[in-house]
């Protein structure tokens, strides 16, 4: 094992730790706080040190700086001997958005809530280490300093529903607890980041759903993406597991006339962040082959995967990680000379031409 990667792997349950004692803490001031801020941590620092274990880079080369939480994960989702899936995916979005709104302005996570996060994070935090280490949790971390619980474990759709009514009940006229309530509507849009891409809270986001249900409309029409979520348990006691997973289609996103009172605002340079030239270097083949294979699977046609930012005059195509997930699993089965035979423009001068035109220029910032 490489040395950094130890020293990254040390740092994360050694974070880890740290939020367990604060779970455990008898101590309310600043405890929930403490908890989201060294889960997010440790769950940061085990991300980096798996990437740095497969050879990924986790510097950025234009800041001279390690990369943030969300770039981690946009990594780790990609690296094959990492493989975080969806589900995983939207537990650390959730963790990361509550812990973003507790460190940069408040919101109000209930014991309940706090727990099931809490919980379902050492859940991954072991799947994780044993997926990438081939460790288990247990051997750095003693069962009895887990997050417990003097209550039994509620599923999520009943602690969502214990949360609206609260709210209705804040916002009720004559109550002057608006503040509180806010607080609380935090907490339900950054729980979203379980079945959505985009998990951090904007003041927007807060306003559509505090008029949605001043105006007496449904959860189901206030927060339609939390009828996505589901939890699973298993065990009990030290042994008890947490994981959170989506249920039904996927969560469609409406226009701005919807009925639904809270939709959600997509930063789509979040989630459009390739360039052309990323996906080749990250497919490991050349820009024009990389190319005939977009233009193979009609990859710029398809809105999941290509998207055209325009700043003024100029244009810059993006891919998300959809267009590089189809990318690299047609490449398992198709014969890239047969794809290149079919797509190759004629003529080398025309090659070079286009990629510079489709591919090179669009990472040319304006």
């Amino acid at each position: 094992m490489k040395q950094i990667t130890r020293v990254l792997r040390r740092k994360a349950l050694a974070s880890l730790k740290r939020m367990t004692v604060a779970f455990n803490s008898v101590d309310d001031d600043g405890r929930t706080s403490a908890v989201l801020l060294s889960l997010q941590h440790s769950f940061e620092m085990l991300l980096k040190a798996a990437l740095v274990h497969n050879g990924v880079p986790v510097f950025d080369k234009s800041l001279g700086r390690s990369i943030g939480f969300e770039k981690c994960l946009q990594l780790s989702r990609q690296e094959p001997g990492i493989k975080i899936t969806d589900a995983e995916a939207g537990t650390l979005r959730a963790i990361d958005a509550l812990r973003d709104d507790e460190q940069h302005w408040f919101n109000s996570v209930s014991e309940p809530i706090l727990f099931v996060h809490a919980r379902a994070g050492v859940t991954l935090f072991d799947d994780l280490l044993n997926r990438v280490f081939g460790e288990r949790l247990a051997d750095g971390l003693p069962l009895r300093v887990l997050p417990i619980s003097t209550e039994p474990p509620m599923g999520l759709d009943i602690l969502i529903d214990q949360e609206f009514t609260q709210i209705q009940e804040l916002l009720q006229p004559g109550r002057r607890a608006r503040n509180e309530a806010r607080a609380r509507i935090r907490t339900l849009l950054a729980i979203e980041g379980h079945a959505s891409e985009e998990s951090l809270v904007s003041e927007k986001d807060v306003d559509r759903v505090e008029k949605g249900i001043s105006q007496g409309k449904p959860r189901n029409a206030v927060f339609p993406t939390l009828e996505k979520i589901s939890t699973e348990f298993s065990g009990e006691g030290p042994t008890l597991t947490v994981r959170f997973d989506k249920k039904g289609p996927p969560v469609k996103f409406a226009v701005d006339d919807s009925d639904a009172a809270a939709i959600r605002e997509i930063d789509l340079q979040k989630k459009f962040h390739w360039s052309a030239t990323d996906l080749a270097r990250k497919l490991d083949i050349s820009l024009p082959r990389s190319l005939a294979l977009r233009q193979h699977l009609a990859i710029d046609h398809d809105p999941k995967c290509y998207y055209v930012f325009e700043m003024g005059a100029q244009k810059h195509p993006r891919f998300s990680d959809n267009a590089l997930k189809q990318m690299r699993d047609a490449m398992k089965s198709l014969d890239m000379d047969d794809v290149w035979e079919s797509h190759k423009p004629v003529g080398r001068g025309k090659t070079a031409r286009q990629c510079l035109v489709e591919g090179c220029a669009q990472d040319k910032e304006a």
